[in-house]
């Protein structure tokens, strides 16, 4: 099975299942993973899977809001996989308990840069471990749309496409997007007049939206078949496309920005499994042998600095996840109130008010 069918196959499930929680994957019933859709891949969880026997058994989700409801409605999972900005909703809703860094050994190799926040960790304990960045940009079809289009974020606006664009169904790059686009690259520090305008674009970019993309196979597919000739979108879907060499080009340098994240897990209170194996799954995430994989399948790249010293730039640039001179807006913890103004306002927009 190609990783672009191995893909679609898992959206296609996930989507026969429904999302929210539901199992996509059964494996060891003694530790299940919250997660998106993209990582169920023995290579990347090689040291468990050798010490086990079997993958974990995955629920999936398709976006962090989903999951956070899907949690703090009861649903029952050992670990979970959110991003960096829904760690302060995790910890106020006393969903997480701290993680024993006696315990994770390649816990000191994580780049600094991403547990720089007391969000992260504190004099009560270490909250949330980093495993996975990348980026949210422009991919296009580079047969159908000459380079000079993408440029700029004013190409979601361009009435050539309209029809013809897809934008993710979450707030937090939605929102992004939007704020680059209307001059803004810092989102810990938003004015009302800011995000008004950057609520108007999207506004204005909504009739021209095909589809609001709810993972990456689902947008892959759509570009595959034509039907979107501009996205914005994590690095997955351009790796799932250019697997099947597919024309996708990856705009992360358009003058007014792209967007950078980092994700990964946090130990779920309560959770039905067995404690070891939390461990064991995310010293799996942490080995040294994990980020390739994570690389070459996901087009992701790993927080273990020690594991990426061992990855050549080239290799990085191929996946565009090279480090950027230019614009970024880092979708790091933002106010949970501003969060939740983002997430009812895109709502709001995608019903057309």
């Amino acid at each position: 099975m190609s990783h672009f069918t191995r893909f679609f196959t898992g959206t296609a499930l996930a989507l026969t299942l429904g999302f929210g929680g539901t199992v996509a994957q059964a494996g060891d019933p003694d530790l299940t993973a919250f997660d998106w859709s993209s990582f169920q891949l023995p290579d990347l969880l090689a040291t468990y899977v050798s010490q086990h026997g079997d993958m974990p058994t995955f629920s999936i989700f398709a976006d962090d809001d989903e999951a956070f409801q899907k949690l703090s409605s009861g649903f029952k999972a050992d670990v979970a996989h959110p991003c960096s900005q829904m760690i302060q909703k995790y910890r106020d809703a006393g969903l997480i308990e701290p993680w024993d860094t006696a315990k994770i050994p390649n816990f000191g190799e994580i780049s600094p840069a991403f547990l720089n926040s007391k969000i992260f960790q504190d004099d009560t304990g270490v909250w949330f471990i980093p495993t996975d960045f990348a980026y949210t940009a422009v991919g296009y079809n580079t047969t159908e749309v000459p380079a000079e289009d993408v440029v700029s974020l004013d190409v979601f606006t361009n009435a050539k496409y309209a029809g013809r664009i897809s934008l993710p169904d979450n707030a937090d790059d939605v929102w992004a997007l939007a704020l680059l686009a209307t001059g803004v690259s810092d989102w810990t520090n938003v004015s009302d007049d800011q995000f008004k305008a950057a609520a108007d674009w999207l506004r204005a970019v909504h009739p021209n939206v095909l589809a609001y993309w709810a993972d990456p196979a689902q947008l892959s597919q759509l570009m595959a078949s034509g039907e979107v000739l501009v996205s914005w979108t994590w690095n997955d879907t351009i790796a799932l496309l250019r697997a099947e060499n597919f024309p996708v080009g990856f705009q992360r340098q358009a003058k007014e920005g792209a967007s950078s994240w980092f994700c990964g897990w946090v130990n779920l209170k309560d959770g039905p499994g067995k404690e070891d194996k939390a461990y064991d799954f995310i010293n799996a995430w942490l080995d040294h042998g994990a980020a390739q994989p994570l690389l070459d399948n996901v087009g992701y790249a790993s927080t273990n600095a020690v594991s990426m010293q061992s990855i050549d730039l080239a290799a990085l640039k191929a996946a565009d996840v090279d480090p950027l001179t230019s614009t970024l807006l880092a979708q790091t913890p933002i106010d949970p109130a501003l969060r939740d103004r983002m997430v009812n306002e895109f709502e709001q927009i995608k019903s057309g008010f």
